[in-house]
């Protein structure tokens, strides 16, 4: 883990540098530094906080706003959104932007940053302010969407699923072309990919032993087409300090912005366990009937969330096209 004192440092010079880009008075004191200062004057537009216009700041309607792309539309997951030219195999959304400029963002909205998973000795989720995600994108009909980022995201049947036994199942016999198979030697009954109802009912019919049956049962629970309802939180990410040099770099940098696998890098991680590697790895895929064409415009919102009920709620206002912002 990485000093308190590394944290503070980094963390000034995030405001500093969201001084510099934005022209707010925010106060440099680490103390103040996850809300804008008294006097800081409210723009009734979102405020860049890059050159390229990627990241916006809306204190009026208390979000962060990102410029993306879809680059993903089918696929196993680790990222829901990266930095543009990272991970754009295994995530849905890319943006053109540095990692800092979004955790400074979310700092002058009120978000703390927790810390990021640990693994070892124990498994520890991520912590920090929850955030609340939304995509906003209009259709090639010219048609306004808005949707919870959770919605595009849902649980991975690309995968095997394996039940133990004691002994082969009284009465089940496979054919050699079965979807279904039984592995002798290690008494393993295992299935890969989405179940059908059709497919459940002609497996339960093969045995009627309880074990057995469960186990068909919980392979066509398990493979059944459900979005992520998991909240993601401002983990924060961390830093990796040069020995030789002293420089300090944002972990996050290396593309790990908003992640769907757990990751000690991620800027934003879901708060429960979904392994990037082991028996619970790749847990989610890409919803791709809900996603927009790859390449689509998509602007999401970043709501940090500290009472439970008002991000649930659409802004008052839609973003104004990003075009319009200088």
């Amino acid at each position: 883990m990485f000093e308190s004192t590394d944290r503070t440092f980094a963390r000034r010079e995030f405001i500093s540098r969201l001084a510099a880009v934005s022209g707010w008075a925010l106060a440099a004191d680490c103390s103040m530094a996850a809300e804008p200062a008294k006097d800081a004057k409210k723009s009734k537009e979102p405020v860049p906080l890059n050159k390229s216009g990627t990241v916006l700041l809306d204190v009026d309607g208390k979000r962060l706003l990102l410029k993306t792309k879809v680059c993903l539309r089918e696929g196993v997951l680790e990222m829901f959104c990266c930095l543009k030219q990272t991970k754009e195999h295994e995530s849905i959304l890319s943006i053109d932007s540095e990692a800092y400029v979004i955790h400074t963002g979310l700092l002058a909205l009120g978000a703390k940053p927790g810390s990021p998973v640990k693994i070892q000795p124990e498994y520890a989720p991520p912590k920090g302010t929850r955030i609340r995600i939304f995509c906003q994108w209009t259709d090639k009909d010219g048609k306004h969407h808005r949707q919870p980022a959770e919605n595009w995201v849902r649980n991975s049947s690309k995968r095997y699923f394996v039940e133990l036994f004691d002994e082969k199942p009284v009465g089940l016999e496979l054919k050699e072309d079965s979807e279904l198979k039984w592995d002798e030697k290690n008494k393993e009954l295992y299935w890969f990919g989405h179940m059908s109802e059709k497919q459940r009912d002609s497996f339960l019919a093969m045995s009627k032993d309880a074990k057995y049956r469960k186990s068909i049962q919980k392979f066509f629970v398990r493979t059944q087409p459900h979005p992520l309802t998991d909240p993601w939180v401002f983990a924060g990410s961390g830093f990796f300090v040069d020995e030789a040099t002293g420089t300090k770099s944002y972990l996050a940098e290396g593309g790990d912005l908003i992640c769907v696998a757990n990751f000690a890098s991620a800027m934003l991680d879901l708060a429960v366990q979904s392994s990037a590697t082991g028996e619970s790895n790749l847990m989610w895929e890409a919803w791709t009937d809900r996603i927009p064409p790859v390449g689509s415009e998509v602007l999401l919102e970043l709501v940090p969330e500290f009472d439970p009920k008002p991000a649930d709620k659409p802004a008052d206002k839609p973003a104004k096209p990003a075009e319009k912002s200088k």
